[in-house]
């Protein structure tokens, strides 16, 4: 535990901001699961909601500086491929 006032502090910001970067992380691949899953039963509508949903999630984690913005890009690409198959059928 530390002495100094600043680093107390320290210690209580830095759990709050871990909590926060939890929800962000844990809340893009639920949504991307959730995606994936509307894709895989057909359903054209909830997919097209959930891929919103989705994207919205992986530029928070990007904001967040949880994902780099290139693995952003390769996952946002590789959901809207998977979107378009399903339109196509």
């Amino acid at each position: 535990m530390p002495n100094i006032k600043s680093a107390k502090k320290r210690v209580k910001t830095n759990a709050k901001e871990r909590q926060v970067n939890i929800l962000a992380n844990s809340s893009m691949k639920t949504a991307i699961k959730k995606f994936e899953k509307s894709v895989k039963d057909g359903n054209k509508e909830e997919a097209s909601n959930n891929l919103n949903i989705a994207m919205q999630r992986i530029d928070k984690a990007v904001n967040h500086n949880l994902v780099h913005k290139n693995k952003a890009a390769r996952i946002k690409s590789r959901l809207t491929k998977l979107n378009n198959t399903i339109s196509n059928q």
